[in-house]
């Protein structure tokens, strides 16, 4: 178990040096940079900027050194917990205004993981029991019933789904919608009653960006469980007189899981990349708008520093899955097929 660990930590390190690498790259090789946009804004509002102010604007933003030393510059802030700075300013908080990439992201990382969470507890509580009550209950009205409304969540837009419930909320709730706090905690530090109101305004985002995850989830438990439930195990220990619902979850939904837990390597980046259009329809204080934006306006820093953290993400929750797994299965733990 000691050797399989530190066998998949070698790799994530591995695999994480080459993702910052892919993640500067991305958005440094299209042609242009933030400076030409920030040139061509400028241009619009004032005066024309000249070669001279250009070429001091590349200087003091270092990027009038190469590519490579670049990259070397950004990876060395990188180990002493300095990311470079943003370009641009976000959204619209104006063009021009630099501000630390870590600042950027702080300011959205805590409400990206208290979604992330939310969403993640939503989907696995409905998925599972809902998957294994499919299995066993196969063909009845229950099991006909949720693969409907999983095909409907499948098929429903998260933004079309969130527009909707913002309308209930208001409707019928009488709930404030958009964003996930009020207008009286918005700017205010954390603190109990602001955790609260956090708490108050999730259900709806979790929702939306859990329903096709949930969905997923409960045709892969299903599907696999009831492949599990025909195997000659499944029937011995029936026929020796063992309580049919301690059989099903001690053994069969344990091999079942295993798909589901193989999924937490794309779920964790799944939450942030994917939510971008509905971070923007909700008005959602996450890191989906600061990268669509950072993509957008060619903002290195920023753009590299959020794919990374999503390329870590992918590593972290494929580790854990890993991990699990290994847990759950011997056959994983000891090598055997």
């Amino acid at each position: 178990m000691r050797h399989y660990l530190i066998k998949r930590l070698l790799l994530a390190i591995l695999t994480c040096s080459v993702l910052s690498l892919l993640s500067f790259l991305i958005i440094e090789v299209p042609p242009g940079d933030a400076i030409d946009i920030m040139i061509g804004m400028r241009s619009e509002s004032a005066r024309p900027v000249s070669t001279a102010e250009e070429a001091l604007m590349r200087r003091n933003m270092g990027q009038n050194k190469p590519i490579l030393v670049r990259y070397g510059m950004w990876m060395s802030g990188l180990f002493h917990g300095k990311l470079g700075h943003a370009f641009m300013a976000h959204g619209s908080q104006g063009y021009g205004k630099q501000r630390p990439v870590e600042g950027v992201i702080k300011d959205r990382a805590w409400t990206t993981v208290a979604l992330m969470g939310a969403t993640i507890l939503f989907t696995w509580t409905f998925a599972i029991p809902i998957g294994i009550y499919s299995a066993v209950r196969q063909h009845s009205v229950g099991d006909y019933t949720f693969t409907f409304l999983g095909f409907t969540g499948l098929a429903v837009p998260d933004f079309l789904l969130g527009l909707v419930l913002m309308y209930v909320a208001l409707a019928y709730f009488d709930q404030s919608v958009g964003g996930l706090f009020s207008t009286e905690f918005e700017n205010e530090p954390w603190s109990l009653p602001r955790v609260r109101d956090l708490i108050d305004h999730l259900w709806i985002p979790a929702l939306v960006l859990g329903t096709s995850g949930t969905a997923s989830l409960i045709r892969i438990m299903r599907n696999n469980l009831l492949d599990e439930l025909g195997k000659p195990y499944v029937v011995t220990a029936l026929a020796k007189g063992m309580s049919p619902w301690r059989v099903i979850l001690k053994y069969p939904v344990r091999v079942a899981s295993n798909p589901l837990i193989s999924t937490i390597g794309y779920l964790l980046p799944a939450l942030v990349g994917g939510s971008v259009i509905v971070s923007m329809v909700l008005g959602l204080p996450t890191l989906g708008p600061v990268l669509f934006w950072a993509i957008r306006q060619q903002d290195v820093h920023t753009g590299a520093s959020i794919l990374l953290i999503l390329g870590i993400l992918t590593v972290v929750g494929t580790l854990i899955s890993d991990i699990l797994l290994a847990v759950v299965d011997p056959r994983i733990r000891f090598g055997r097929r």
